[in-house]
């Protein structure tokens, strides 16, 4: 496993990081789940990522019996506030001096911690100043509880303003988590030449794009049972969007290029969304332990500029490069 820095800072990451945004407390009984996280830990993952939104709170939960026993300093914990938790009332929710204060103590109870590694803005937080966002997240770090603050699906210019306010308050936004795939590469117009020139680093999700870059779902049939797609707790939600068959068959011509490179697809995605300079880790979420061992394979494989040509021109116009759709919700979820 190879590890990058995130940001300008100190702090190293594992190139490839596991999420458990989705199955963790919801989809996956916890069994499974603490064993894909030790599986992760057995191939060599030492960054792992969730967030107190996920089934409220639970993922925290599984998160952190799973890496209860482990050696504390040699993993990197990220967790994340914005979205409703606990009884989703009028201040549960959000990025309020209230709510971050009372959330990371929340997310630090369930994840049994006494600090995470980067806490993160979830989302960008139209109704509440973003001076009173950074001042709490400032004061995060100051007590400890927090060593970097991070955001999650922040425009350039939001980046731009976080950042200045966090360095006039003494600290810095290390890392944005974007969704980020060979299909969906809306970051690359704006928001990466802007946290390049702001010293951020992108934590990306979805790099297999919910599951569809592997390529068991084949244009005209049903999809496999167990699948994602079949998943009516909110898996077949997310994958939606690349269900169609044009999107399909154009995905199945990228099964020769992996081939041709001894990967598998799902193989193949992940490496492609690290040849990105900007790109810190790739966050894989997993079900079972041997997505974990397969998806792993990627760390460290180096696609060459005639693979990268071979990979647009299999996808060509199904691919979503509109930095439009980086934005905030409009208002704060309740």
């Amino acid at each position: 496993m190879e590890h990058r820095y995130l940001g300008r800072s100190g702090l190293k990451v594992s190139e490839i990081t596991y999420g458990n945004w989705i199955t963790h407390g919801s989809q996956v009984e916890n069994d499974a789940a603490i064993a894909s996280v030790r599986a992760a830990l057995d191939a060599g993952i030492t960054t792992f990522d969730t967030a107190d939104g996920y089934a409220n709170g639970a993922a925290e939960t599984v998160l952190g019996e799973a890496l209860k026993g482990e050696r504390r300093a040699s993993l990197e914990i990220m967790t994340k506030v914005y979205w409703p938790t606990g009884p989703k009332g009028h201040n549960d929710s959000g990025l309020s001096r209230k709510h971050i204060l009372e959330s990371i103590d929340g997310s630090l109870r369930r994840l049994q911690t006494d600090y995470v590694d980067v806490y993160q803005a979830h989302r960008f937080d139209v109704e509440t100043p973003l001076e009173e966002t950074m001042q709490a997240f400032a004061d995060v770090v100051r007590s400890g509880k927090a060593l970097y603050i991070g955001v999650s699906e922040w425009t350039a210019q939001q980046l731009r303003d976080g950042q200045a306010l966090a360095t006039q308050l003494g600290f810095s936004l290390v890392s944005n988590q974007p969704q980020y795939s060979m299909l969906w590469r809306v970051i690359e117009a704006e928001v990466v030449p802007a946290s390049e020139e702001l010293g951020i680093s992108q934590v990306v999700f979805s790099p297999i794009a919910q599951g569809a870059l592997t390529g068991k779902y084949k244009p005209g049939a049903a999809p496999p049972a167990g699948s994602r797609a079949t998943d009516e707790k909110g898996g077949a939600n997310f994958i939606q969007r690349w269900m169609g068959d044009e999107t399909l068959t154009r995905i199945q011509e990228l099964e020769p290029v992996a081939s041709d490179l001894g990967l598998t697809m799902a193989q193949l995605a992940v490496a492609w969304v690290l040849q990105n300079g900007n790109v810190a880790a790739a966050i894989i979420g997993a079900s079972r332990p041997e997505q974990v061992t397969d998806n792993v394979r990627a760390s460290g494989v180096r696609l060459e500029p005639d693979v990268l040509k071979r990979i647009d021109g299999a996808l060509g116009d199904i691919v979503e490069r509109d930095p439009a759709k980086t934005q905030s919700p409009p208002t704060r979820p309740s």
